[in-house]
């Protein structure tokens, strides 16, 4: 059985407005396919190390959210560089920054 999906762009916006509503700021880095894309977020808070985000297929047949990179902050670009990376390569990639307090619960 296939898990039911929203289309991504609608999940985009809609994570948009719950972090403004919260207090914080969010903002589209890359646009992947509108309907069937990925997702990956970038969670950084106030001068923190930013960290990535992407579900990953699980065993079950579920797609659970997974931590794929975490900035080093001694080499804050690589982080980024390494995003737009992952973007060329998969191009369905949406890619959203978050920037809230306590952002893992955007996520849980």
């Amino acid at each position: 059985m296939a898990d039911a999906r929203i289309p991504t762009h609608l999940e985009v916006g809609g994570l948009i407005r719950v972090v403004q509503a919260a207090g914080g700021f969010a903002t589209v880095i890359a646009k992947g396919e509108r309907d069937a894309g990925t997702l990956m977020l970038v969670l950084s808070e106030r001068g923190a190390p930013a960290r990535a985000f992407e579900r990953m297929p699980q065993a079950d047949g579920t797609r659970r959210w997974s931590l794929s990179r975490s900035q080093d902050m001694d080499e804050p670009r690589d982080f980024w560089e390494w995003c737009d990376r992952r973007h060329q390569q998969d191009g369905d990639l949406w890619v959203l920054e978050i920037d809230v307090a306590n952002a893992e619960r955007f996520i849980a």
